[in-house]
């Protein structure tokens, strides 16, 4: 099989069979990437998720972006994403075409309440094991449960928290210089 037929074909099946958005797709993307197709090395993908984390656009779509030029250049870019794309594409159309007739259903309302813990999970899993290969820590979780509180139920801009968190870095990092220095 030619490698984008390989590469748009994964990227289908992770777009097609992941419920939760984008960091519920990074168990799978990581599994058919690195571990059953080895297109990249473990600590490549965990610098390919920061990157697509820091990028504008849905999490997903930008490491198939990173992974298909990886692959196959512009060409296997452009292929990846459509391969991750198009299955949810296709869900929304049929959904929508669907779902309003039945969206008052109280078995459809309790599909839907019924998976979000699942898809919490989903992303939960991933978050810690990246935490884990980027030696955050427990301090660095905290960290980051904290700032989704703030989102969630203070009402906080996530700007304003990146924009704390950054400065709060860089003096960090400006600190442990001239402690390094003085000693």
């Amino acid at each position: 099989m030619p490698q984008l037929l390989k590469l748009f074909l994964t990227f289908f099946k992770i777009g097609m069979f992941t419920l939760g958005g984008g960091y519920a797709m990074v168990p799978l993307i990581q599994r058919e990437i690195v571990e059953k197709r080895q297109w990249i090395e473990e600590k490549e993908f965990y610098e390919l998720l920061a990157m697509a984390q820091s990028s504008p656009g849905p999490v997903a779509v930008n490491a198939s972006v990173f992974v298909g030029y990886k692959v196959g250049g512009v060409t296997g870019s452009i292929v990846a994403t459509l391969g991750t794309t198009i299955p949810s594409f296709v869900i929304i159309l049929i959904i929508a075409a669907w779902l309003v007739d039945y969206r008052s259903n109280p078995y459809v309302e309790a599909f839907f309440k019924g998976i979000r813990p699942a898809v919490v999970a989903m992303i939960a899993a991933p978050l810690y094991a990246l935490s884990r290969a980027m030696n955050i820590g427990t301090a660095g979780l905290c960290l980051a449960a904290a700032v989704a509180l703030l989102v969630a139920f203070a009402g906080i801009s996530p700007a304003v928290l990146i924009a704390v968190v950054a400065c709060a870095s860089l003096l960090t990092g400006i600190l442990r210089q001239r402690r390094q220095k003085q000693v």
